[in-house]
């Protein structure tokens, strides 16, 4: 994204070639023709690069989206803003006055914390995402300042909380070394002795959680997101698990665990609960059994059986219908006798690739089923289960 043509973008003039670039062909080559008649080619590039990025950005953004600006890095690395706006519910409940986001990018999280009523302020070291920001920003209507500065140099007294995600990727892609981040995990511990939020991948290890900060771990209808680490007054616990969905928000802590809870057999008409990814993260699944009055089937899988049916926003519930075979001859026939053709297959705990056997099981029938792949009592077992 060219600074100059961005800027020109956000002139009267510019704003009618972002609608008329809304409206083109989809065909890029026809939509660039018609635009050149009267734009230059520089100018046509980036309105109908906008155009293409609010369009991909409804999925993080929803109806923001369409009076957003975006680079297409920048979208990519955005939080969704569902999980910016859990993120600034959090710090209004803490009461925060004021927030200074070290790394702010197009400003997702930016104009969460804005929109939740909190003073502030934004840097990045790319000029062009600073004046993305401020753009956006401006068309939403909120307050803030933006501005190009280094974070590891920036005194960060005059503000109450501390907000980072830092850059996880390197001239190579994606890196998985936390002193390639930036700015670097030795920075992300300083930040973290004081009031601090820091968005990190969600496979970080526990281990490099320092004592006294709570790790959260988000995840928005299903799709683990991200995870965080909340320090000084913002930490509430060790451990959280926070889903998002149609029915809002649910979190599990650390504190909601039980004392271990043990393993459960599988038997037809009893249900069998597939933890959220975010609890799995967590380390809480022994929580959700204990929430559904159930056990393990494994000490070692995350899966949760139970003689009681539940709804529960922490795990995707199923009926047992059955216990079919688990070696694959005598499974093609089982699945074939039931009319089964398209087969949903999970697992946990075995050694298959679902894809691959789906195409050796070969089955043609109208039905419609789906089997768990996975270890009771040492043995491998396959379930027949409906989803209810």
């Amino acid at each position: 994204m060219d600074l100059e043509a961005f800027r020109w973008l956000l002139t009267d003039a510019g704003q009618a070639l972002l609608a008329r670039a809304a409206e083109a062909s989809e065909d890029p080559l026809e939509a660039a023709a018609e635009l050149r008649r009267d734009a230059a080619p520089e100018h046509v590039a980036a309105a109908l690069t906008q155009a293409s990025l609010r369009r991909r950005a409804e999925a993080k953004f929803g109806d923001l989206a369409p009076r957003m600006y975006f680079t297409p890095d920048g979208l990519e690395q955005a939080t969704r803003f569902t999980v910016a706006e859990h993120r600034a519910a959090r710090l209004q409940a803490a009461r925060t006055e004021s927030v200074v986001d070290l790394g702010c990018g197009i400003g997702g999280d930016l104009i969460a914390f804005a929109g939740a009523g909190i003073t502030s302020a934004g840097i990045d070291l790319d000029p062009v995402r600073v004046e993305v920001a401020r753009a956006n920003l401006a068309a939403l209507d909120l307050g803030g300042a933006v501005m190009v500065a280094d974070a590891t140099v920036l005194d960060l007294d005059p503000f109450a909380v501390a907000f980072a995600d830092p850059a996880r990727r390197g001239a190579r892609g994606r890196t998985f070394s936390v002193e390639d981040w930036t700015p670097p995990w030795s920075f992300v511990e300083t930040l973290l002795r004081r009031d601090s939020c820091v968005k990190v991948a969600p496979g970080i290890p526990h281990e490099l959680v320092p004592e006294g900060v709570e790790a959260e771990w988000v995840s928005d209808h299903g799709e683990v997101k991200e995870a965080a680490l909340w320090s000084g007054r913002l930490a509430t616990t060790a451990r959280r698990a926070t889903v998002i969905g149609d029915g809002g928000l649910a979190t599990l802590t650390d504190e909601d665990l039980p004392d271990p809870v043990g393993v459960t057999p599988p038997v037809a008409g009893g249900f069998l609960y597939e933890p959220d990814g975010a609890v799995i993260r967590a380390g809480l699944v022994q929580a959700v059994a204990a929430g559904v009055g159930g056990g393990l089937v494994d000490e070692h899988l995350a899966y949760v059986l139970s003689d009681a049916a539940y709804r529960t926003p922490f795990a995707r519930s199923y009926r047992i219908v059955e216990e079919l075979p688990h070696r694959e001859k005598p499974l093609r026939a089982a699945l074939r006798a039931r009319g089964v053709g398209r087969l949903t297959i999970k697992k946990r705990g075995v050694t298959v690739v679902p894809d691959e056997l789906r195409k050796r099981l070969a089955l043609t029938g109208e039905g419609e089923a789906t089997i768990v792949l996975t270890r009771a009592a040492g043995r491998g077992v396959c379930l027949l289960v409906e989803p209810f």
